[in-house]
């Protein structure tokens, strides 16, 4: 028997055993891709509160480092629910994890609209990311459990899809902003929105997916570490946590500097947010090369771009093409490489037992980050400039990150497809 990357999967079958066990497969990617689905759906939630912060500041008359902490403070909810998440996960349905997560950020999504300040719209914003920990972590569970020699790739499929909503929402976003002429018809949009991926999960996708586990408790992954506490994991916690200050650093803010530094248009802006989500789109392939090679390697050189491109950002200039260029990158590099490969090392640190934990401290550690990260950008540009601060938060950041990476130990990791026997 050979296990090709799903599974329970063999080859040595009867062909009418094969043709079933095929058919399966296709059911598989099928189901899969609706559970992708409702990630893109999350996706455009995350991605048009940025785009409405500064309209939200406007009415409101929010300070410009509160307006960067309502625009990333869903990553504290995140943070709080990641680990809880994992161990929910060893006990109830994965299915039944993702859905309650949905409902839970889509009602938050659509609540942000109706707030009276600053303390409830917080909250709100805040709940959003418990529940969107509840499903990542679900969904993360699912990929590594039944891709299982190609879990970096799978995850980024995840990724792959949260790019399709990030070019989805801000354009979509951008339209409803125009056509009903407030940043409130996009939120409860994009909420109810939520409960429409839940009804097609609940009728379309069955446990035999999500509830896979036999492969994860057997050899594949017996190259991993057998606990949680142990070099290759301490290390992807600290670089996690520098991704989350260097990636919603970006997210968060970066669309108010372009309207309120560089002047762009609620349509530019929504134009360049949509162009790096092209960049994510690449996740798939930044998955594969986190399959393929040395995790020092690959963060060491992607860690050494997204400094450079830190730089650049908020010194190369104000031209469409350049920001446009810049932010296609960065979502090739940054969310499309890094993001996705520390989630999948995480889960190739440990052996497959622990799996669905290590991805719950992955969540937990770089949403942790990420939820001071736009107050902390916000903060610094409201002292130094934006080009300062951009220089401190994602220049420095990264460097220190590709330096953490030489010290991980490729050795006490599970093997990617190109080495599994």
């Amino acid at each position: 028997m050979r296990d090709t990357g799903f599974a329970g999967e063999v080859d040595s079958l009867p062909g009418s055993t094969v043709a079933k066990a095929s058919s399966q497969h296709t059911m598989a990617l099928v189901m899969f891709g609706i559970l992708l689905a409702s990630y893109a759906v999350n996706a455009m939630d995350r991605q048009i509160f940025p785009l409405l912060a500064a309209d939200v500041r406007k009415e409101y008359g929010f300070a410009l480092s509160h307006t960067g902490l309502l625009s990333t403070v869903f990553t504290l909810g995140m943070a709080v629910a990641g680990v809880p998440t994992g161990y929910l996960l060893a006990r109830f349905s994965r299915k039944a994890v993702g859905q309650i997560g949905i409902a839970i950020f889509s009602v938050g999504t659509a609540l942000t609209a109706f707030s009276y300040g600053f303390a409830d719209m917080l909250a709100y914003r805040a709940v959003t990311g418990i529940g969107e920990a509840m499903q990542l972590t679900a969904l993360l569970a699912i990929a590594t459990s039944y891709f299982t020699r190609y879990r970096a790739a799978a995850v980024g499929s995840v990724n792959f899809c949260f790019g399709i909503g990030a070019i989805i929402g801000p354009m979509l976003g951008g339209v409803l902003l125009a056509q009903y002429g407030t940043w409130r018809a996009p939120m409860i949009a994009f909420g109810l929105l939520g409960f429409v991926a839940m009804a097609f999960i609940a009728f379309g996708v069955k446990p035999w997916l999500t509830e896979t586990r036999a492969q994860m408790q057997g050899g594949i992954n017996s190259q991993g570490s057998p606990k949680l506490l142990n070099r290759n994991t301490v290390l992807l916690t600290l670089m996690s946590m520098i991704g989350g200050l260097i990636i919603y650093g970006y997210l968060g803010m970066y669309p108010t500097y372009l309207r309120e530094q560089l002047g762009y248009t609620p349509g530019a802006t929504s134009s360049v947010m949509g162009i790096f989500g092209l960049g994510v789109l690449a996740s798939i392939a930044g998955g594969w090369l986190g399959d393929r090679f040395s995790p020092r390697l690959v963060f060491g050189l992607t860690f050494l771009v997204a400094a450079l491109l830190g730089y650049l950002l908020f010194h190369a200039g104000s031209a469409f093409a350049i920001q446009a260029g810049l932010s296609f990158t960065w979502g090739l590099v940054v969310s499309g490489t890094i993001y996705v490969n520390l989630a999948g090392y995480h889960v190739k640190a440990v052996v497959g037992t622990l799996g669905s934990r290590a991805s719950g401290i992955f969540v937990t550690s770089i949403y942790s980050a990420g939820a001071i990260a736009g107050y902390l950008i916000g903060a610094l540009a409201g002292l130094v400039g934006w080009a300062q601060a951009g220089l401190i938060q994602i220049t420095a950041m990264s460097l220190l990150g590709a330096a953490l990476a030489l010290a991980l130990d490729p050795s006490r990791m599970a093997r990617g497809a190109d080495n599994e026997k």
